[in-house]
């Protein structure tokens, strides 16, 4: 990236304290109240005047020593690999379902807390239309992506390491999954006038990059092909990046994938059997669930409604009719409870407000606004990257 990134970005800065006139806001209160939400707008303003005085947080803020990559790199480790009590120095064992605690975590934890700052800050200038909210989003954008001295490089070849066996593996790809909000609010500013020119030039270089990796790099076409959850949020990723740079060659590959993983993944009840196989079958089949709405949602067209798509075994509605049941009331689920965090869902989440949306469901809808949005842990935090249904409302 160039240093005229940030001379561009600094005269956007510059732009919100002046004179400027952007686009007309989406008035999000009217947009909720069409469909009979209640996005708590008193919350959503609260949480990011929180964050007005939260400096940006980038990777290069915290390293590791087990990192094969340099400070520009994303670094993580496998979440279910451990020391093996026979050989404490020796190469990790895996325990599914279990995460190591002693785990370096900072990048992850980096990437969810831009995803936190930027997209509650976005969303609380879409209520109010203060540009305060944007100019702290900004300066977040900046740093973790355009910044020389800050930012990430656009690929992940040292994500879910583990010692003594691997410095990077594909399935390190879904640590991203982070983005996918990030872009959404990167959309939102562009559609008001606070991204244009080199700023919004050198973020949709950032994601075309890393788009174009994820689709050629061996680590990436290794996670497109890995099955479960992993191939589905690969695709969702890839159809987000898609959608804010404008690859339509990309959309297609988003698009193309899904109607692959459908037939590959939904038995013919429904389920999953990938994810019913795990130890945490009920979090990683609704896990796998929001994937597969943020893919419908973004990689569909006016020609082709992947919501209705028909693959060997119907369509994804299927899959959210069996689970439907299992979210509405946990007591009745058919499995034993997984070995964490079970008591935490489910959770009121993004994807089942736009499936709802997508089928024109009041059943659904009903479920979505009798569901709790909080997130207990941090693990939850990992595993539902969309926080803020509003943006993903008004900015359609």
């Amino acid at each position: 990236m160039k240093n005229s990134y940030l001379i561009g970005l600094l005269s956007i800065l510059l732009l919100t304290t002046c004179n400027h006139q952007p686009t007309a806001v989406n008035d999000a209160s009217t947009v909720v109240e069409d469909l009979g939400l209640d996005f708590n707008k008193e919350e959503i303003i609260a949480t990011a005047d929180s964050y007005l005085a939260q400096a940006p947080v980038p990777i290069t803020s915290a390293t590791c020593a087990r990192s094969a990559g340099g400070i520009h790199d994303f670094y993580s480790e496998g979440d279910y690999w451990w020391p093996n009590p026979e050989d404490p120095e020796g190469p990790y064992i895996r325990r599914d379902g279990k995460t190591n605690p002693e785990n370096f975590t900072a990048h992850r934890q980096a990437m969810r807390n831009l995803n936190r700052w930027v997209a509650a800050l976005v969303a609380a200038y879409e209520i109010t239309g203060d540009e305060k909210y944007v100019a702290h989003a900004l300066r977040h954008l900046n740093a973790f992506f355009l910044d020389p001295a800050t930012l990430m490089n656009p690929s992940l070849l040292y994500a879910q390491a583990i010692k003594g066996q691997v410095t990077g593996r594909g399935i390190g790809i879904i640590d991203t999954i982070h983005f996918i909000e990030v872009t959404k609010a990167i959309e939102i500013l562009a559609q008001r006038g606070y991204l244009n020119g080199e700023p919004l030039a050198g973020l949709k270089e950032w994601f075309a990059d890393y788009a174009t990796w994820m689709n050629s790099h061996p680590y990436g076409l290794d996670e497109k092909d890995h099955g479960n959850n992993h191939s589905t949020w690969w695709a969702a990723q890839i159809a987000a990046f898609a959608q804010l740079t404008g690859r339509e060659d990309l959309r297609e590959v988003a698009s193309q994938q899904f109607k692959k993983l459908l037939a590959a993944q939904m038995a013919p009840d429904g389920s999953f059997p990938e994810e019913m196989e795990r130890t945490k079958p009920y979090s990683y089949t609704l896990f796998n669930l929001e994937g597969y709405a943020v893919l419908c949602e973004l990689a569909s067209t006016p020609a082709e409604n992947l919501w209705t798509y028909e693959g060997p075994n119907g369509s994804i509605r299927k899959a959210w009719d069996f689970m439907l049941p299992y979210i509405k009331d946990k007591s009745t689920w058919i499995k034993p409870p997984d070995v964490q965090h079970f008591d935490e869902l489910p959770i009121q989440t993004t994807g089942l407000l736009l499936t709802a949306i997508a089928y024109d469901d009041p059943q659904m809808l009903a479920i979505w606004q009798q569901l709790d949005p909080t997130r207990q842990s941090e693990e939850i935090n990992r595993t539902y990257p969309l926080r803020e249904p509003t943006l993903w409302i008004t900015g359609k």
